[in-house]
């Protein structure tokens, strides 16, 4: 009799227990989740972000305060998610010029460090003279650029990113370049605009507002296929540069360690976020709108990126 109670007992306090942890898991959110955007204001990271901070608060139910954490490419900000404890209340964006930084040793992270719980953007970089530029095409740019090596300034967003990594390779095909790094995106922009660089390493919706009024002109795609808005601009493949598979794509992470339904809960609200209008409109308007992705496969893409730049960057010159 004593050993039958004892059963119930032990029984009751496991139900319980897992009824409590269940309750638990169903409350989750139960405060503020902080976003941490891991680049300044005004750049093509800090307005994903947001936007995407202020969906999420309608799907989760609890406010989402975004606050930016620069420096580093990125990883400033990553480091604050990764000091955090992993319980799903620190979020980060996580985007292809950081994990390209980490590839070139610039940084100490790595994606296993991570879960993608959304990919909210990605977008293939291009080349944009200004409007007054004596370069009207790629073919002339890379003409130039191989007859007078160095001469030409490209404004990036700094070394170890894709742009660099990029104006490496080109050097390498004798079509030398001269990086100019700008840590804030309106300087950048700026640069090149008032024609104080030659050109700019950029994805078309961070430049957007400057490519519609003419002040940027769009030359050069890199990727094995013309931009489908921008159809008169040659992909990087058609002039014989194997150079694709860079494109910039824009995350929001968690700490590896979150617990697996906090991780799912997150990519479910995400996946809703993509899916309304108001997200659909702002992609579109910034030429960056992409299919939804599995945590598995968002946290794959994230790794494969970053061996493609380590075996571009492991290439002799």
């Amino acid at each position: 009799m004593k050993a039958a109670l004892g059963t119930f007992v032990a029984a009751g306090i496991a139900a319980t227990a897992f009824a409590g942890g269940a309750l638990a898991q169903d409350a989750y959110p139960e405060r503020p989740i902080d976003m941490v955007i891991t680049f300044g204001p005004g750049g093509g990271s800090d307005t994903m972000g947001r936007t995407a901070a202020h969906l999420a608060e309608k799907e989760l139910g609890v406010a989402v305060p975004a606050s930016n954490v620069s420096g580093a490419s990125g990883n400033a900000g990553l480091t604050r998610v990764l000091t955090s404890p992993a319980d799903g209340y620190t979020l980060g964006t996580l985007i292809a010029l950081t994990v390209s930084s980490w590839a070139a040793g610039l940084g100490v992270g790595q994606p296993d460090q991570f879960d993608v719980v959304g990919v909210l953007q990605s977008s293939p970089s291009m080349l944009f003279v200004p409007k007054d530029s004596p370069h009207k095409s790629a073919e002339e740019l890379l003409a130039f650029a191989k007859a007078n090596p160095k001469a030409l300034k490209v404004a990036t967003s700094g070394f170890g990113t894709m742009d660099d990594v990029t104006l490496r390779y080109l050097t390498k095909q004798g079509d030398a370049m001269t990086n100019v790094p700008f840590a804030k995106p309106a300087e950048r922009y700026a640069s090149t605009v008032g024609a104080h660089t030659d050109a700019i390493y950029e994805e078309p919706g961070d430049v957007a507002q400057f490519v519609q009024s003419g002040d940027l002109v769009p030359v050069l795609v890199f990727a094995d296929e013309r931009h489908k808005d921008f159809p008169d601009v040659p992909a990087s493949k058609e002039l014989g540069l194997d150079i694709s598979g860079l494109d910039n794509f824009r995350t929001i992470a968690v700490k590896k360690g979150t617990p697996p339904e906090i991780v799912e809960r997150l990519h479910k609200v995400f996946a809703d976020v993509t899916a309304t209008q108001e997200w659909h409109d702002f992609c579109a308007k910034t030429y960056t709108c992409t299919e939804n992705m599995s945590v598995e496969d968002a946290n794959a893409m994230v790794e494969t990126f970053y061996k493609k730049v380590k075996d571009l960057l492991a290439q002799p010159s």
